[in-house]
């Protein structure tokens, strides 16, 4: 799966001293330089957790936490560090049912209470996010927010993005010089537009009540985008 770029832009303006005289810049071809990368991500991140009702608040919540702390469990038992893995969210909240009345009114009446327990784990063995999703359905969850992927360290592509853009930008003005006959001079200015790395996510929230029990869940963690832009402009000399 090769996933389309989307997401913000982040404008980073590097502040770049002109290595011309302002005379010299009067005279100037300004370019873009490009680059992109589609890089295979090396974690998985997955929110999973429980929803119970209780006729009591501690009954719910402790329904809910039990569910959870298998989870953990599970996640554990399949090499994931106790720093990867942290609460996303602990709701406890009173529940209602409506009942219908004669003459067709429906009211709202108290139906004891409902917690929520989500954990947020990430995986380094994108192989064995499956089984993890599987075992913790068996263990009690019904709630999957999601999975998304990502890099470790994406500074580092993005920086090695920004250079080979600058060196695109510096072909792109050295071609366009040399067809007008003319030599290109030093930067005049510089400055750079980052895209913010895209993450596919795949939309699991129904995947419990769909899922066959004993079967591994399939994910497929597909490539993620990222991109670099730079804007320069390059004295132009005779």
């Amino acid at each position: 799966m090769r996933a389309a770029v989307i997401g913000t832009l982040l404008l980073s303006v590097l502040a770049v001293p002109a290595r011309a005289d302002d005379a010299d810049c009067k005279r100037h071809i300004s370019v873009v330089g490009r680059a992109a990368e589609a890089r295979a991500p090396d974690f998985a991140e997955v929110t999973v957790g429980i929803e119970a009702r209780g006729a009591t608040p501690p009954v719910a919540l402790d329904a809910a936490s039990k569910a959870v702390a298998g989870v953990s469990a599970q996640a554990q038992a399949l090499g994931v560090q106790p720093t990867d893995i942290g609460t996303a969210a602990v709701t406890l909240q009173a529940a209602t049912r409506s009942v219908a009345r004669p003459g067709g009114a429906v009211t709202e009446e108290p139906d004891g209470y409902r917690a929520g327990n989500l954990v947020t784990v990430r995986l380094a063995d994108m192989g064995r996010l499956g089984d993890l999703l599987r075992q913790a359905l068996d263990s009690g969850a019904n709630r999957i927010d999601g999975v998304s992927f990502g890099l470790r360290d994406p500074d580092a592509v993005e920086s090695a993005l920004q250079v080979a853009a600058a060196r695109d930008a510096r072909a792109r003005a050295e071609a366009l010089a040399g067809a007008l006959g003319a030599k290109l001079g030093p930067i005049c200015t510089l400055s750079t537009t980052v895209g913010t790395p895209y993450r596919p996510m795949a939309d699991l929230a129904r995947a419990a009540p769909m899922a066959t029990k004993g079967r591994r869940v399939p994910i497929e963690a597909g490539t993620i985008q990222m991109s670099s832009e730079v804007s320069a402009a390059f004295a132009v000399a005779q």
